[in-house]
């Protein structure tokens, strides 16, 4: 049961987002920990972290979403951080915790999360510092999934109240993905991976499904892939400079590899979605 000061503080923090102050904290500063709906409109409200750019807004803003083993705290240092000092409000979603989830490594992702990144960008979409125009999706692994989900043509997309303009996947699985997305799309992989193998995604982005048949190539945006040579899964991850296995995958930090995609995901943006100046 709901504790009535929980469900006080719940209620504030929707009042708060639904008038769309600017309370998150600036991009040097610790992020804003937020829930996206209260008890009484969600069973199950999303939280996250959201931070806030220097600088006056509106601001174009970033959906982060983690993927099968959570860790969002350490997306958000990885990614959020970077993201908000570069000029965009960032909001990485906690798709576990809501809901007790611990991992869902062993199988595809949890039916219940397929829409997290549109609550989330409704969430934002509300945010007087937010330019809900220009709002792009950018995923890792299983959140990779959950990003392209949302922005290829189907009925997630389609009922969707506001839209993505931009969507950005790390090392996803591109076997489940069709193909025909609604909005320019960037795909990063290592060449190595072999959990979500970069042949999968070579297809994805040359409109062949994985038997060699041809997709139409008249629809959608076409999807600009980048394959990182030598790089395994997870390569933008530190904690993994020390290579691991999990469920029989190879796990490995690649600076290289991490520093071309930071600079390959800045450049993508700020041609999509905008930002404050210009990348070199």
């Amino acid at each position: 049961m709901t504790s009535f000061t929980g469900l006080a503080a719940s209620l504030a923090v929707l009042l708060i987002g639904s008038a769309g102050p600017d309370y998150a904290a600036g991009a040097g500063q610790p992020p804003a920990f937020v829930e996206f709906e209260t008890p009484l409109a969600n069973a199950q409200p999303l939280q996250g972290y959201l931070r806030l750019p220097d600088g006056p807004g509106p601001s174009p803003a970033v959906v982060l979403l983690h993927g099968c083993s959570g860790f969002f705290k350490q997306l958000d240092e990885r990614w959020g951080r970077l993201l908000a000092a570069w000029g965009y409000v960032t909001l990485t979603v906690d798709r576990f915790g809501p809901r007790g989830i611990t991992s869902a490594c062993t199988s595809g992702p949890p039916a219940a999360t397929v829409h997290d990144a549109y609550r989330a960008l409704s969430f934002l979409a509300r945010q007087s510092s937010v330019d809900p125009a220009r709002v792009a999706v950018v995923g890792f692994s299983q959140g990779a999934e959950l990003a392209l989900f949302s922005v290829e043509r189907g009925a997630i997309e389609r009922n969707a109240t506001e839209k993505f303009r931009a969507a950005a996947a790390f090392y996803p699985p591109c076997l489940s993905i069709k193909g025909d997305m609604t909005v320019p799309t960037l795909i990063m992989v290592g060449e190595l991976d072999d959990w979500t193998p970069a042949r999968e995604c070579r297809s994805l982005a040359e409109g062949r499904d994985d038997y060699g048949i041809s997709r139409r190539k008249d629809t959608g945006y076409p999807i600009k892939l980048i394959v990182y040579p030598g790089a395994y899964h997870d390569f933008d991850v530190p904690h993994f400079s020390t290579p691991a296995q999990m469920l029989g995958h190879h796990l490995e930090f690649n600076a290289a590899a991490r520093d071309q995609s930071v600079d390959a995901l800045r450049k993508f943006l700020y041609s999509t979605i905008g930002g404050q100046e210009r990348p070199q």
